[in-house]
């Protein structure tokens, strides 16, 4: 059963994988054997994810590249086969939400936001695909949201990208499934990450929303994301593809629950 999530050999990218749940899902494949990389455009970011790695007792290689210039990306996935090896696993995890009511958000956000969010995960795997296809081997993973199947105030933007993003997640999987190329997507819920303490405190209405909605009770920790990508990038998921695998305590099952209503 152990080698079913063994990675050794594996070189596994994270986009944007620097903090919060992209961390934790590199971390998790480093665990498990993977050679991983990580990208980012902040220096200061790539030093802060090479010393969490280093307190784990493990190793990654970082570089920089920005993931919605093909160009760019084309040249930071070549430095990687160059000295690492061809990229098995691929995490599009890289994204921005910018929360602005429709009527005020100007059309640069909302193509910045489509860009990063939706256009960039397409020529991340346009460029890695092919060299799957030629091994006959592979693993896509798109990082969508709750947002791909409901929307929220102010975050049109965020909703329409990730909306996007689980269909083309389906359709790559039409294309690319034949060639033992595993496309699939995670769903996170509300993760406890530094992004969201401001909102977790007690009393916060938010947190107050996600406490009584879930019927879980809690909120999500980044490693809860990152065991569903360990399932997603290994042999364990060999047969799932075109899935979205949403990881949110059961709220999108019932977003009507709220604690102790239907406690019977």
């Amino acid at each position: 059963m152990n080698n079913l999530f063994d990675l050794k050999g594996k070189v596994a990218l994270v986009t944007g994988g620097t903090h919060g749940i992209g961390l934790a899902i590199g971390i998790t494949l480093g665990k498990a054997g993977a050679k991983v990389c990580v990208n980012d455009i902040m220096d200061e970011k790539l030093d802060i994810c090479r010393e969490e790695f280093r307190k784990e007792g493990l190793e990654v290689y970082t570089l920089k590249f920005n993931v919605t210039d093909e160009a760019d990306v084309d040249k930071g996935i070549t430095e990687i086969e160059k000295n690492v090896g061809p990229v098995d696993i691929l995490i599009n995890n890289a994204g921005i939400i910018k929360r602005i009511p429709i009527l005020n958000m100007s059309v640069e956000d909302y193509k910045q936001v489509i860009d990063v969010d939706l256009v960039a995960p397409l020529i991340l795997s346009k460029r890695v695909a092919p060299g799957m296809i030629e091994k006959r081997s592979g693993k896509i993973i798109n990082m969508c949201s709750m947002m791909s199947v409901y929307g929220r105030n102010t975050v049109s933007a965020y909703a329409s990208a990730k909306g996007g993003l689980k269909l083309l997640t389906m359709n790559m999987t039409c294309e690319w499934a034949k060639y033992n190329i595993q496309i699939n997507g995670i769903g996170p819920g509300y993760i406890a990450t530094s992004q969201t303490a401001p909102i977790r405190e007690n009393g916060h209405p938010f947190n107050d929303l996600v406490m009584t909605r879930t019927p879980a009770g809690r909120w999500g920790e980044p490693q809860d994301v990152a065991n569903a990508a360990l399932f997603l990038a290994s042999e364990a998921s060999n047969f799932v593809n075109g899935h979205i695998l949403y990881v949110d305590g059961g709220i999108l099952a019932n977003f009507g629950y709220v604690k102790g209503e239907n406690d019977l």
